[in-house]
């Protein structure tokens, strides 16, 4: 029989707890490490304090101390204290940190389970004097030092790690077996991965039954055995929803997409919250699983939600040096016909300058229904008209459309439309009318890390646009292709690499016979920065005349390339090159041409994202009017 010098049960809860601080007091006041009280105590002079206690002199000083242990453990046991936690919040008299110390006992004990050390001797002094050892009506008026010694002792391994049973196809935690650092961590962690485990496999009661816990201080090892009750197989019942009192229940209970009799899935529970937090209709949303199973082992969930408020507005402002100013506001309902229907009209006036020109007008209307025909497709209306006047055309734009957007998760999404387009543009004297049905789809993979932000991963679209023109319009197709990636590098992704390419063509007509919204223009902050906007085109013959119009491009290729570095927590500086290569053909052929820019910006980080402020200039293709170009907005330029 193995003899043992000291063997100890531990009763704790697997899925949290720790010794009461109680037990840990007790542990801390017969060990021999009282004398660590002396070396480690304050001294010196008491600062002067108010006839509330309040400090008036220096501040509190606090010492984690691991003696004889890994010095790996002095953060964890900080940032459990209540010690430095009180101190972090301006809570520094005596009653405050006597009650903070004596709370640590038990705090700073489960650290040390947590780690795998179950004999730790823990001191924890006040200006010299056991925290333990002073009744809490003795509280000192100012304590100058605090200081928490820990002794962790030998560090256990599991010498028994049984968690049964395992749900169908899976294994324990690795770090949870025979040889492996032993700790209350590891224990949480292997139980809880092995009920989540059970509850994948649609065992959502899964719950653990029985526990024990046995540590051998003499072996330094721990027997741990955790009994799991997995409960039978469940499937969806009922939702019950409640709070909504715009939105019709029926439409609610659409837009969830609640999949009511099927087996249970925790991830289908978080499709549900994802699709009601997608409605844009709620402030909060709360799904809870029923207590109790119905009879037939089918289990009702609670859904618990808080509308926002119905209306929105909103209004913004720029401004450049070149383009002069411009003005948008829009006006927001999230709830239109109490099924869930966005409605919103928005409206903008730019190219405001002192000189007098041309102006530039736009007005929209969309209505969006979610869950039109799937919980994931929300159905739309679009309706946009433009004014455009430039030095080189004047152009009248409407158009309507019909589309579907598929969610087929955060990450990838699909948008297909059929549309009516309308446009009016005049070259001089000459005029040229333009009439268009299309089928615009896009399919759109986003990985970013952050989308307001972006430090890591990718970004991709891809865009197919056939159309057919009438009254002289061609038809064809235009192709469109977008690729962002991010990389980061030093201390907390200080430094950022982005990188954007993009690519566009039209196949089929001519050129002058090509829709102008369809044609791609270089120029601006959108594209190239440092070059002024719409600055790469083509000069073209008007046929039968003897004017000519100047036009985007059939095919494009821009590319832009940012370096971030964050100078400061909510500072950063930005370098940037930016270029652009246009053809007067599609399929990218025909006669070219390109131009570049490069320059500098800052960044200010906001709960919104960041502010930009860039400064560029042309470093290829400029002309004589071409200047330095400032650029102000809110995001990343991508």
């Amino acid at each position: 029989m193995r003899q043992t010098a000291k063997l100890v049960v531990i009763a704790l809860t697997v899925m949290g707890g720790v010794m009461s601080q109680a037990a840990a007091q007790s542990a801390s006041s017969s060990n021999p490490f009282s004398g660590l009280s002396r070396l480690f105590g304050g001294g010196g002079e008491k600062p002067v304090t108010t006839e509330e206690g309040r400090v008036l002199g220096p501040p509190v000083e606090l010492d984690v101390v691991i003696v004889d242990g890994d010095d790996d453990l002095r953060d964890p046991v900080r940032s459990a204290s209540l010690v430095a936690g009180a101190l972090a919040e301006d809570r520094n008299t005596g009653q405050d940190m006597l009650a903070a110390a004596r709370g640590d006992y038990a705090r700073v004990l489960g650290v040390m389970y947590d780690e795998g050390y179950f004999s730790a001797i823990i001191n924890i002094t006040l200006d010299g004097v056991e925290a333990a050892g002073i009744a809490p009506l003795d509280a000192p008026k100012y304590v100058g030092k605090v200081v928490i010694a820990v002794d962790p002792g030998p560090r256990f391994k599991f010498a028994r790690a049984e968690l049964a049973p395992l749900a169908p196809g899976t294994r324990p935690d690795p770090d949870y077996a025979v040889g492996e650092t032993a700790g209350t961590g590891i224990i949480k962690r292997a139980t809880t991965s092995a009920i989540r485990d059970w509850r994948d496999a649609s065992h959502a009661k899964a719950r653990v039954e029985g526990q024990q816990i046995i540590a051998d201080h003499n072996a330094a090892a721990l027997e741990s055995s955790v009994a799991l009750r997995p409960g039978p197989p469940v499937t969806f019942g009922r939702l019950h929803a409640s709070g909504n009192e715009r939105l019709s229940t029926r439409r609610l209970l659409k837009i969830a997409g609640y999949p009511e009799g099927r087996p249970f899935d925790p991830d289908e529970l978080e499709t549900v919250r994802k699709r009601l937090r997608r409605a844009g209709v709620f402030s909060a949303i709360t799904l809870v699983e029923a207590d109790n199973l119905n009879p037939d082992n089918s289990m009702d969930i609670d859904l618990k939600v808080v509308e926002q408020k119905p209306r929105r507005i909103g209004a913004a402002f720029e401004i450049s040096n070149v383009d002069g100013a411009s003005l948008s506001a829009y006006w927001l309902h999230r709830n239109l016909l109490g099924g869930g229907e966005r409605f919103r009209i928005e409206a903008a006036i730019s190219d405001i300058k002192v000189d007098g020109d041309g102006r530039d007008y736009s007005f929209g209307m969309r209505i969006d229904r979610p869950a039109t025909l799937s919980p994931d497709t929300t159905g739309y209306i679009d309706l946009q008209l433009s004014e455009d006047n430039e030095p080189d055309y004047y152009l009248r734009s409407g158009s309507f459309a019909l589309g579907f957007n598929y969610i087929k998760s955060d990450r990838l999404t699909a948008d297909i439309a059929v549309a009516f387009v309308r446009q009016r543009i005049n070259y001089g004297s000459e005029r040229y009318d333009y009439r268009v049905v299309s089928l615009p789809g896009k399919i759109t993979w986003d990985r970013r890390d952050d989308l307001k932000n972006a430090k890591r991963g990718f970004y991709l679209q891809g865009g197919a646009t056939p159309f057919k023109g009438f009254s002289g319009t061609g038809s064809g197709a235009q192709l469109t292709g977008e690729a962002r990636v991010y990389r980061s590098m030093l201390t907390d992704d200080r430094l950022t690499f982005a990188a954007r390419g993009r690519a566009g063509t039209v196949l089929g007509p001519t050129i002058i016979d090509t829709p102008p919204d369809y044609l791609f223009f270089s120029g601006g902050g959108g594209s190239v920065r440092g070059q002024p906007f719409e600055s790469l085109g083509f000069r073209v013959p008007i046929p039968d005349t003897t004017e000519t119009a100047y036009v985007g491009g059939q095919s494009l290729v821009n590319a832009s390339m940012e370096a971030r570095f964050q100078v400061r927590e909510k500072i950063g500086a930005v370098a940037f090159l930016d270029a652009s290569q246009i053809w007067d053909d599609g399929a990218w052929k025909g006669e070219t041409k390109w131009h570049a820019g490069a320059g500098v910006g800052v960044r200010y980080d906001t709960p919104i994202g960041p502010l930009r402020f860039d400064v560029a200039t042309p470093i290829h293709g400029n002309d004589e009017d071409s200047k330095v170009q400032l650029y102000l907005g809110l995001g990343q330029a991508f």
